[in-house]
């Protein structure tokens, strides 16, 4: 298994929310790929007394709008990622080493020992993706799957790309500066498949998002249904727990068995919080916590080196468990508004912190206390993630939105003039 070191985290993703809708009875067959409308609730047979399996009501009395609690959960996880970057790796733990120039165990044990853990916001998001993309993607075409995809991961990744290696020229030292040809290629995000380095190691997580997206994209093209969603989590969970052992490089690199489970787990929360839980779709998330409590120990042991197996497990198993909470509805009272200004920070936050912000703690860790210093580089990077979102993403979201919307009229049009 091949990792990254200091890894970061995934992408969070935002999406609006659709009612649960129950399953029908045992008797009634849905319609093959009958999508559901948006904003409103998706037609079908509620089961008796309007409550699903899960004895919830879903006769419309839910609230609409957001899931608000997951926002925070997104922001939460980042911060817990900057936390383990700053002050619980090995690298800043070993002697001499260039962030520190010492063992940070030494600098602010206590930090150390509670950031040890802060790599498990990575499998956080990996299970908040497939939650939110499955969310997101349910009655659209593959053309609006594709168009949200890119205007939501590449505008405020451009920037990421070259602030970041800004950032290295302005303050070397600590990590090496990419050739320019590679930093080109960095802006596609598809260098990992061109065997090519990332500007920012926390990038590698982006290639595992859209090894997924790829993957996704196959049931969203065939239409969304509760059958097609629990047999892609099914094959897609076969193939992850085979491919290391097959000895085929393709099959692996498309079955992604590093981080299969989490999205699978999202994936299986999602279905609860549309449909209501059943007895498979329980199962589907006890498989994906046994594969998971697997994988944290293998991370730890080949790249982490710092934080136990039981208090990761421990952690995630926490956290899946509130996941659950949130899809049965038990955080919909949670309704925020500033939530979704922290979830929008999220994604530049993840982006930018990392080799800029250790290179910047090897500038001034002798200027200040070090816990002061992580509290301000992160406030900082806050701040910048804000801009980024406020005066990069969403403007240039909009053009690439008109654009790519522009390019397939035309293509349409061509089809129809042929």
């Amino acid at each position: 298994m091949v990792r990254a070191a200091d890894n970061g985290t995934s992408v969070p993703e935002r999406a609006e929310e659709w009612p649960r809708q129950p399953l029908p009875p045992l008797a009634t067959v849905l319609p093959a790929g009958q999508p559901a409308q948006l904003g409103a609730p998706a037609r079908g047979p509620a089961a008796p007394g309007g409550k699903h399996a899960g004895g919830k009501r879903t006769d419309g009395k839910r609230a609409g709008g957001r899931l608000y609690v997951i926002d925070g959960i997104r922001l939460l996880a980042a911060l817990m990622v900057a936390a383990h970057h700053y002050a619980g790796t090995w690298r800043a733990d070993r002697p001499g080493n260039l962030i520190w120039d010492r063992p940070v165990s030494e600098i602010m044990p206590t930090v150390f020992r509670v950031a040890s853990y802060g790599w498990i916001g990575v499998e956080i998001f990996f299970v908040i993706s497939g939650f939110v993309i499955c969310m997101s993607c349910w009655g659209r075409t593959p053309r609006q799957f594709f168009v949200s995809r890119v205007i939501r991961l590449y505008p405020a990744y451009w920037f990421a790309v070259l602030f970041t290696t800004a950032a290295l020229i302005a303050v070397p030292g600590v990590w090496e500066r990419l050739r320019l040809r590679e930093v080109l290629l960095n802006l596609t995000m598809l260098q990992s498949g061109s065997g090519v380095r990332n500007v920012d190691g926390v990038y590698w997580t982006l290639w595992s998002e859209l090894r997924f997206y790829l993957l996704f994209l196959v049931v969203v093209a065939m239409g969304l249904t509760y059958r097609r969603v629990v047999v892609f989590c099914c094959i897609w969970g076969a193939v992850a727990m085979l491919a290391p052992v097959a000895g085929l490089p393709l099959l692996e690199l498309v079955a992604n068995p590093d981080g299969a489970w989490y999205f699978i787990a999202g994936l299986a929360l999602y279905l609860m919080h549309r449909f209501g839980q059943d007895l498979l779709l329980w199962g589907i998330l006890a498989m994906a916590w046994l594969m998971g409590q697997l994988e944290l120990g293998q991370r730890i042991e080949e790249v982490e080196r710092v934080s136990g197996w039981r208090g990761s497990v421990a952690i995630f198993t926490v956290f899946l468990l509130f996941m659950v909470a949130v899809a049965l509805g038990h955080t919909d009272r949670i309704r925020w508004k500033w939530l979704v200004t922290a979830g929008a920070m999220t994604y530049p936050l993840y982006l930018v912190h990392y080799a800029a912000g250790t290179s910047l703690i090897a500038r001034l860790r002798d200027t200040m206390d070090a816990r002061l210093l992580i509290a301000v580089l992160i406030t900082g990077f806050l701040l910048l993630s804000y801009l980024i979102h406020r005066f990069v993403e969403r403007p240039l979201s909009r053009l690439l939105k008109q654009g790519l919307d522009t390019s397939f009229a035309r293509m349409r049009n061509a089809d129809h003039q042929a």
